[in-house]
């Protein structure tokens, strides 16, 4: 079996891992690397060199042109999805809230990297894209280079303790031509006290007439058709300058320490500088606007800037900044001062941040003696999350600072991708917040959900209260409207957790019982009618209209296991608050769905067994109409046929252990887990795959349920983006965060069954953490983000060229992966799964 890549393995992207192998640079390869940039017709010709080490004006060249042709340019898309590195500034709270002071200026800006290069950017929410991608491109003799398909790259952080446990989210990319004849350094962060991102970026030459361009795309306001391009000679060193011709328009302005030679700005794919370098190698017909004072003409734009030509085996380090704002003047403001502060000082600050917040976690030094990688990821999970946390609405978590397969993804109108609020992987990460001895944000988070609940104020609603939103932007606004049961109990649970840890008063519980959880708890005995959007139905608990994966209504082991604890919960905190006839309904409603739990979802008379005949009764995936020995079928999705409820499994019956409704040693949980595991089953049915860790141990991963297609085709290797429905090949892979929910479970076992005492004790728990703690790092890629899915081995692998267990194109980091990493590694230091609820056991007797 092929090894999964580890962090000093994965130097570089999959889309880039073709060009090892190139030994000389030809025309042919040349204009293919062209075409991937839409440009038609590129020839490669050898430009005139030039070792000069000054700049002349910009635009100085005298063909220059004031308005680009070519509108609206090649259709824009987002930019690769598999990030290496996030980052953003730390900001501390004030009074439980992000407020902005002179003494404590907020800076609402986020980046991402992915391929080398820096890739989606947002400024003001954190879904507020305004920066697609920005990479160099390297003329020189004979060849037009860009950074993303013509280097080889390693990143790194540049903050690490003695332990090399990152100490904040500041990069070091290192990037090199596959034929060794430049280089280029990049650190990457942002800027505290301003709207600014940060760029240092050392250039080294290894032969005559290399000269770097910047090449810039954005994407303002989460859109990338709509652009507006300038070039600004009026302030010192020039400008680039983007916004858009809606009158609230954000602004972009990109500037430099190193004057620029020459700079242009057009169409991608037309009128854009990659077009002008092809010929020459210079940018010899550059255009000053893409868009006449009226500013009607809009599109997918670019900037191209050239720097002058190096001097062989002497390195050139210049500054870039890219100011955001509300006008030009704040934007411009912003890049300026940022430059004038220097890279010394705006990176010390940015660092010492990110220590504040890391010193300021009082269980995670113990925490890393429980990892195998000295707590590596561990710290770099703990600032991923923080990470990925609005400053404008705190408290409001994101699923992921990607878009899904974005490459692919159209970028014509605003999406929010995975840069949104999902109340289920809201709660993983406020749960993964307290497991490390943060207190503050859980609670910030938990007041925040009380804005994505449905009450009489929701916006189009009619019908029943209490439920929270599928899918909402961080300022509320809804985007998906179906009712999954579990994230309505999930507030429900985390309030409880918070009020037992005291981070929630008895008098702040028994408000927040008032205003929120009640309605909650009440939805999750009696549903109701809903009436949102193209949502019309009756809810019937404990049947969902959507389980975990928003994609079939039914009866679910994963949401039973939620409600029952949701609601052994609510009768708890309803006693605080003094309401005993609702705490006896909550809890009598918990009891009642425990004792009619396997009724409504374990089969009799299954039809999957194993090797060794280990079959029915096992726990379904899903059964639509509560009967479990049916022929009933699952509904057609995400191009997969529906197939007998009896044929389906997945591991959603893990959190009736996880949250005490069911015992570690119950039979019927075991006796699913066995078909679980069985290794035999046809790969579209099949659950657990194998991969191998850096100590040369195997470890498991488990895809989401049999017959999945929430991923790659395995005939074309085209993704979900691109076939969707439309494909009954399309194939969802191994999801890393399922080892964690696995090694939970098996510590919980190894609990009940009194491995965790005596003389073997630590040897078990150390078994444990090889197994599964190792098992998860061993999905962090080279920035150690973890991925929502890892390759699996099944299918082509033609176009990303993935290793068996590198994280796909799908969305990394997937904060739920974090989250359960951190919270095993709590599980392990405590020998006591985080997410149990010992309430739940007790009330259920």
């Amino acid at each position: 079996m092929e090894s999964s890549p580890t962090p000093q393995q994965d130097l570089h992207t999959s889309q880039n891992r073709h060009t090892q192998t190139l030994t000389r640079r030809s025309r042919l390869a040349l204009a293919v690397a062209a075409s991937l940039l839409g440009i038609i017709g590129l020839a490669a010709c050898s430009p005139t060199s030039n070792s000069a080490t000054t700049a002349t004006s910009v635009n100085a060249a005298p063909n220059v042109q004031r308005v680009a042709p070519g509108a609206p340019g090649k259709a824009p898309t987002w930019a690769f999805s598999g990030k290496t590195g996030i980052g953003t500034s730390y900001e501390p709270y004030t009074q439980g809230q992000y407020q902005d002071a002179k003494q404590n200026p907020i800076s609402r800006v986020w980046f991402s990297l992915a391929q080398g290069i820096l890739t989606e950017t947002m400024y003001g929410l954190i879904h507020n894209a305004q920066l697609k991608e920005l990479q160099f491109v390297v003329t020189g003799n004979g060849f037009v280079d860009t950074e993303k398909e013509n280097t080889i790259s390693s990143i790194e952080y540049l903050d690490t303790d003695a332990n090399g446990r990152p100490q904040s989210l500041a990069y070091k990319i290192i990037n090199k031509d596959v034929e060794g004849k430049y280089q280029i350094e990049k650190h990457i962060f942002t800027d505290p006290d301003r709207d600014t991102l940060m760029m240092r970026v050392t250039f080294t030459a290894f032969e005559d007439g290399i000269t770097p361009h910047l090449y810039v795309n954005p994407h303002i306001d989460n859109a990338g058709a709509n652009d507006i391009g300038r070039i600004d000679t009026h302030t010192k060193n020039q400008a680039l300058v983007a916004y858009t011709a809606a009158k609230d328009s954000s602004v972009m302005t990109v500037k430099s320490d190193l004057n620029f030679v020459q700079a242009t700005t057009g169409f991608v794919g037309v009128s854009d500088g990659l077009a002008d370098l092809a010929d020459n190698g210079k940018l010899d017909t550059p255009y000053q606007t893409t868009s006449a004072q009226d500013k009607s003409t809009v599109g997918n734009i670019a900037f191209t800037a050239s720097y002058p030509t190096l001097i062989k085996a002497k390195p050139v380090t210049f500054n870039l900044a890219i100011g955001f704002g509300k006008d030009e003047t704040q934007s411009l403001a912003n890049a300026d001062a940022s430059l004038a502060a220097g890279y010394d000082a705006v990176l010390s600050k940015y660092n010492t941040g990110w220590h504040d917040y890391l010193n300021s976690l009082s269980a995670i030094a113990n925490m890393t003696n429980n990892t195998t990688d000295s707590g590596k990821l561990l710290y770099t999970s703990a600032m991923v999350l923080k990470a990925q946390e609005d400053k404008t609405y705190a408290g409001a978590l994101i699923a992921s600072l990607s878009n899904p397969w974005g490459d692919t993804v159209s970028a014509a109108v605003p999406s929010t991708g995975y840069k949104a609020v999902w109340p289920r992987d809201f709660y993983q990460c406020a749960m993964a917040f307290l497991a490390m001895g943060d207190t503050q944000t859980p609670k910030v988070a938990f007041e925040y959900l009380k804005k994505v609940q449905v009450t009489e104020k929701t916006p189009g609603f009619t019908g029943t209260h209490g439920w929270f939103l599928q899918k909402t932007h961080v300022d509320g606004q809804i985007e998906w409207v179906g009712v999954q049961l579990d994230q309505t109990a999930m507030p429900i649970m985390l309030g409880w957790k918070l009020w037992q840890a005291g981070v929630l008063t008895p008098d702040e519980i028994s408000h927040w019982y008032q205003e929120m959880l009640k309605g909650a708890a009440d939805f999750l005995i009696s549903g109701g009618d809903v009436n949102l959007d193209w949502n019309h139905t009756q809810i019937t608990p404990p049947k969902t209209q959507q389980e975990r994966w928003e994609e079939q209504a039914g009866y679910s082991p994963s949401t039973t296991a939620a409600v029952i604890a949701g609601l052994v919960a609510a009768s708890e905190i309803a006693k605080e608050a003094k309401d005993p006839d609702s705490s006896s309904r909550y809890l009598a409603a918990a009891k009642g769905l425990s004792n009619s739990l396997e009724k409504h979802l374990v089969t009799i008379q299954g039809l999957l067994k194993n090797s060794a005949d280990v079959s029915a009764p096992y726990y379904l995936r899903l059964s639509p109409n509560g009967e479990p020995n049916a022929s009933d079928t699952l509904a057609a999705n995400n191009g997969k046929q529906g197939l007998d409820q009896r044929q389906i499994l997945d591991g959603g019956f893990l959190e009736l252990v996880r949250y005490g409704v069911r015992g570690a040693t119950d039979k019927l949980i075991n006796q699913s887990l066995q078909l679980i595991d069985n290794t035999e089953l046809e790969h579209n049915l099949r659950i657990k795959y194998e991969f191998t860790a850096k100590d040369g141990s195997t470890i498991p991963g488990f895809r989401r349920y049999g017959n999945d297609g929430y991923g790659e085709d395995t005939v074309t290797g085209k993704n979900y983006a691109e076939s969707g429905s439309n494909s009954a090949d399309q194939r969802g892979r191994v999801w890393p965060f399922f080892t964690g929910e696995r090694g939970h479970f098996e510590l919980a076992l190894a609990q009940a069954k009194g491995e965790l005492t005596g003389n073997n004790a630590q040897q078990t728990k150390q078994q444990l953490i090889n197994t599964y703690v190792q098992g998860m790092e061993t999905f962090a890629n080279a920035g150690m983000m973890l991925p929502e899915q890892a390759w699996d081995g099944v299918g082509d692998t033609t176009r990303y060229h993935y290793q068996l267990g590198q994280g796909t194109n799908s969305a990394t980091p997937l904060a739920w992966t974090h989250a359960e990493y951190i919270k095993l590694v709590r599980s392990m230091t405590d020998g006591q799964v985080w997410d149990y609820y010992p309430i739940v056991p007790a009330a259920l007797k």
